[in-house]
């Protein structure tokens, strides 16, 4: 009864159809002394956690927070520690915060230095080009944005190059073009799975979209749905989670 339950749901939707925050307390109230500490505390987890996320190999990294001008106070309760601005590595933003209505709220400005081993152009490609696995090694590089590196070579594969790529340079995901795995007028399979259970459906593409991208088609019964790429003529809908088991 569940199995059917749940084949039943999935067909249903088959036929209509990246703030972070990082906790730095203490069982005792704050001294003025402990809030830089604290703040930097924070930020060296933020980096550690976000480097990992990212996949980022050999990571490396060194910071240091500075406060604003006006001079810090002791907190009578645990500080917490917001990130507000951390696109750059070099230039973040974070806060600390002492709760209460006696309570204060200071911005430091937190310089981080990371480095990694990321996806860096081993020979010249033309614009257009698919790249091959010859053509990239891993290299040390200073790491301006974790958005802006590519830390596993195989996340590459099918990869075009938007414009020419010299040898040396530091490969950043804006620079290539990936794979349209399905095509506008493309018959396509839409797939939906939960809990091991897995309903499939024809459809036709009405839009051409890489793996990830979202698209519309319209399924055997006629109706249009959002859907996502998840492989060659295959999508799952839009509105259900990104599948784990989804095809690479």
């Amino acid at each position: 009864m569940v199995n059917k339950a749940i084949v039943a749901c999935l067909t249903a939707i088959l036929l209509p159809c990246i703030g972070f925050f990082v906790s730095c307390a203490q069982a005792a109230a704050t001294p003025a002394a402990q809030v830089l500490p604290q703040v930097e505390a924070a930020a060296h987890k933020y980096v550690q956690r976000a480097a990992a996320a990212s996949g980022l190999l050999e990571p490396e990294f060194t910071l240091s927070a500075a406060p604003g001008t006006r001079p810090l106070a002791p907190c009578p309760q645990p500080i917490s520690v917001e990130a507000i601005d951390t696109r750059l590595l070099a230039r973040m933003r974070f806060a600390a915060l002492c709760p209460g209505s006696d309570g204060w709220r200071y911005e430091f400005l937190v310089r981080s230095s990371l480095s990694a081993r990321v996806a860096v152009m081993a020979a010249d490609v033309p614009a257009g080009k698919m790249l091959a696995d010859e053509d990239v090694v891993l290299e040390r590089h200073e790491v301006p944005s974790l958005a802006e590196v590519v830390a596993d070579p195989a996340a590459l594969a099918g990869m075009s190059a938007k414009r020419a790529l010299r040898s040396g340079e530091v490969l950043r995901p804006a620079l290539l073009s990936a794979p349209i795995l399905v095509k506008r007028g493309d018959a396509v399979s839409i797939v939906a799975r939960r809990d091991q259970i897995e309903v499939s459906m024809a459809g036709e593409a009405l839009d051409s979209g890489a793996k990830g991208a979202i698209v519309r088609v319209k399924n055997a019964v006629g109706n249009v749905i959002r859907a996502r790429v998840t492989g060659v003529a295959m999508v799952e809908p839009a509105d259900m989670p990104v599948s784990t088991q989804s095809p690479d």
